[in-house]
């Protein structure tokens, strides 16, 4: 199971919100570039960006710091925020990026997503955030009725790269992820889930590797941050 090392980004820092609240700001590193080299050093296998931004004005807004992590680090990343078009997403994967995440785009215009998934096949994941089952979109600002099972599996036959799972309530709280939300998801489709939100300690971690779905990975951010999980503990107790 892949651990990946969460950067979002706000106007230019690495900062991490609670329950995806812009007023709940915690700002991290003045130098996302720097704290990317950090997870690297540490054994990180990929990187996961978000330009919270982006995800409101529905266009990238951190770009620069994004350009900036993909000049400095070897290893992969994804990033998700403001991807709402071919053009976005094919001016992301031309600077390097590895995989984008299209979110709000996967409700209001899920077309673009099977084609860019045909188009550039293993560089699309779908990012599924949630409250209470259903569906939260625009940088979580905006609730559906659509639900999160009824959604992924509307793309089993698209050929996204993966789905990132986020159960909002969970995000930045560190109160634990939502281990059977997330296992119930994996069970019910066949595309990699990553998990998102609320992992904050290696008990977290081992519990969604052993909840009997095969997860691709799990997302950490505030816990890596604060310290609370060693990345090159986790990574090795991952890797074990």
């Amino acid at each position: 199971m892949i651990l990946y090392p969460a950067i979002d980004l706000k106007d230019g820092q690495a900062v991490r919100l609670v329950k995806g609240e812009m007023d709940q700001a915690t700002v991290f590193n003045d130098d996302p570039a720097a704290q990317a080299m950090a997870f690297v050093e540490a054994g990180c296998e990929w990187l996961h960006l978000v330009d919270l931004n982006g995800a409101f004005a529905g266009e990238p807004v951190n770009a620069a710091p994004v350009e900036a992590i993909l000049k400095a680090t070897k290893v992969p990343a994804q990033l998700g925020g403001g991807i709402r078009d071919m053009a976005t997403i094919e001016r992301w994967l031309d600077k390097g990026l590895a995989r984008v995440i299209l979110g709000t785009v996967a409700v209001e215009n899920p077309d673009l997503v099977r084609e860019a998934a045909k188009t550039f096949p293993g560089h699309v994941a779908v990012g599924i955030d949630a409250r209470n089952g259903r569906v939260a979109t625009k940088g979580w600002a905006e609730e559906t009725d659509v639900m999160v099972t009824d959604l992924a599996k509307s793309f089993e036959d698209a050929g996204v790269a993966a789905i990132i799972y986020t159960d909002i309530n969970r995000d930045g709280a560190m109160q634990g992820p939502n281990v059977d939300a997330t296992a119930d998801l994996a069970h019910a489709v066949s595309i990699p889930v990553i998990a998102s939100g609320g992992v904050s300690s290696l008990d977290d971690l081992i519990a969604l590797r052993d909840c009997g779905a095969a997860l691709n990975g799990a997302i950490s951010g505030r816990a890596l941050y604060d310290g609370a999980i060693d990345l090159k503990e986790a990574l090795a107790a991952l890797n074990n």
